[in-house]
């Protein structure tokens, strides 16, 4: 039977887990990684939960937890030699609904995403999850101010990534 505290837990959990899926998109290159990103997360934030305070929403919270955690692992796997799946190379997509001008701009975009420092692909991610800068700012823990300034920043490295 599970705890008053672990059932609050699992159910905000599987309320906000796309946070988690996004961010192990963003930092996992195979299905494999994906899936042991977000088990190292929810046991981060599992432990982590009890000193959860409230301050902030549950969501902004997790954000931080997760990209920390993200990024900790990420750095970790930096030194490792980059395998790929090749199930994840070859898959099918119905030629009716395929756009390959819009996929080749996408791949262009994680690609040059991928290139950014670790805190600067968090700012992105939040960026396109259409966080406001104040979010983003108490989610990185840094002024709105710099968060505005790292993001202008960010736009004209990825813009000089894209197109050389």
């Amino acid at each position: 039977m599970k705890s008053e505290l672990e059932q609050k837990f699992v159910n905000l959990l599987e309320k906000h887990q796309n946070i988690v899926h996004k961010i192990c998109r963003m930092y996992a290159d195979t299905e494999a990684q994906h899936k042991d990103l977000f088990q190292d997360i929810t046991v981060q934030l599992w432990k982590a939960y009890p000193k959860f305070r409230g301050d902030a929403k549950f969501s902004t919270w997790m954000y931080r937890v997760a990209l920390n955690t993200a990024i900790t692992l990420y750095r970790k796997q930096k030194r490792r030699v980059k395998t790929q799946d090749i199930a994840d190379i070859s898959f099918k997509i119905e030629a009716d609904y395929y756009d390959d001008t819009t996929e080749q701009h996408l791949k262009l975009m994680y690609a040059a995403v991928k290139e950014l420092n670790d805190i600067d692909k968090a700012l992105v991610f939040l960026y396109l999850e259409d966080k406001n800068y104040a979010e983003i700012s108490e989610t990185l823990g840094i002024s709105e101010v710099n968060a505005r300034v790292k993001m202008n920043r960010i736009k004209k490295k990825l813009r000089t990534i894209i197109n050389p």
